[in-house]
């Protein structure tokens, strides 16, 4: 059984509180998930060797990439399940899960029981329910708002984990972060509970789940978010140690080069998604910003690949690529939710986050793999492939109408 919104017109501009509200806090609580997963990313290698078992390479990427794997799992019935008992129930388990996997790995002296606990850290994929949570809040033409607010929060939170990660961990060590993120866990339940307003009153609904998995739109955005998030850590496998060869910046600094590209590219991505959904454009737009994706990828080959460029053309890749990554990342969940049958938005967004965080597992693995055996070029070679089939797939999807108001305002 799942759940649908009744909807209805409505003339109020701007988005209401309760919308700004629920979209903030709920984005908050994605950013926090995303902290589970790129805080440890500057700093365990080196932590790992510590660990008993620490030196075997392939368990320590293991521990790396588990939590990433354990999401993939989790989503779609974390997605159904929140359409069947409702989105904050399944958050706020998820959030337990996440908690517990934190400690567990707070309290680890092994490799092994560090894999454990991120592999429960992973469990609790709620980012389904969210992103579905936040569609059920939102009217259709204020949704990509919403949504831009999550994939923002992806970014922020990447850049700040950048430079958080090594001053945490002289702090308060491995374990400390662990803790941390184990007690922002414990806070966002909180949130979840007294700060989040109510869920939409809602109906249930049957739905076939194959509908969802039949339908070539929803299949086409979900190609996307693969192909995207594969993209984003391959590309993180090989930019740092780029820019430690082309710039001499240790690692430790790299975040003077990634927070100020991270905001600027927040500022740049704005206005076309604003013109998008005002002039009933969002197709351009979404074709455009994959095909700068592509353009990035081949321009980092080339960067590589002649090995002489200065390194401020990298910077300006970059600065392109979180342009692209940003746009994408705020359009493809809000085309879900307006494409996915109301009654199981949490069941299709199960199927993309998935998607989503199989494209993570993938884009260490192979990038690494790629790295290692042919060249660090040939990890943006493997980007600009899946790239062009996307372009492809997204040239022929359907030209969504301009956003009309059609939901009710919910404050």
């Amino acid at each position: 059984m799942f759940m649908t919104s009744s909807i209805s017109l409505d003339t109020t501009p701007g988005m209401t509180r309760t919308e700004i509200k629920t979209s903030a806090s709920l984005a908050s609580i994605f950013a926090l998930r995303m902290l589970g997963l790129f805080l440890i990313l500057p700093v365990f290698a080196v932590h790992a060797t510590t660990l008993s078992g620490g030196d075997n390479v392939f368990m320590v990427g293991l521990a790396m990439g588990i939590y990433g794997l354990a999401q993939a799992f989790g989503q779609l019935p974390f997605g159904i399940a929140s359409d069947k008992y409702g989105r904050k129930p399944v958050i706020v388990f998820g959030l337990i899960l996440f908690a517990l996997g934190s400690f567990i790995a707070a309290m680890a002296s092994s490799i092994e029981w560090v894999i454990v606990g991120r592999a429960v850290q992973g469990a609790g994929a709620i980012s389904a329910a969210i992103t579905a949570f936040i569609a059920d809040a939102t009217r259709d033409e204020h949704r990509t708002k919403a949504m831009a607010m999550v994939g923002g929060s992806i970014g922020v939170t990447f850049a700040l984990s950048l430079i958080a990660a090594p001053v945490l961990y002289r702090w308060i060590g491995m374990a400390g972060i662990f803790g941390l993120t184990g007690g922002l866990a414990l806070v966002a339940i909180l949130v979840v509970l007294f700060v989040v307003p109510a869920a939409p009153v809602i109906k249930v609904k049957r739905i076939a789940f194959g509908a969802i998995l039949k339908n070539r739109e929803l299949m086409r955005l979900n190609y996307g978010v693969f192909a995207l998030h594969l993209t984003q850590i391959a590309v993180f496998v090989v930019v740092p140690s780029a820019l430690v060869q082309t710039a001499g910046l240790p690692v430790a600094e790299h975040w003077k080069i990634y927070l100020p590209v991270v905001l600027a590219s927040f500022a740049i991505m704005l206005p076309p998604i604003f013109i998008g959904e005002r002039h009933g454009k969002a197709k351009q737009v979404f074709v455009a910003a994959i095909a700068l994706l592509l353009l990035v990828q081949l321009g980092m080959w080339l960067f590589l690949s002649q090995a002489s460029g200065h390194w401020m053309i990298l910077v300006l890749l970059l600065l392109a690529f979180f342009v692209a990554f940003n746009i994408l990342e705020a359009s493809q969940p809000s085309l879900v939710s307006r494409l996915a049958p109301p009654e199981a938005k949490g069941a299709a967004l199960g199927v993309y986050n998935t998607l989503q965080s199989l494209g993570l597992f993938c884009g260490g693995a192979l990038g690494g793999w790629l790295k290692q055996h042919v060249g660090a070029s040939s990890v943006f070679v493997l980007g600009a492939a899946l790239t062009i089939v996307w372009l492809i797939i997204a040239a022929n999807m359907k030209n969504l109408p301009r956003r009309g108001q059609l939901q009710k305002p919910l404050a």
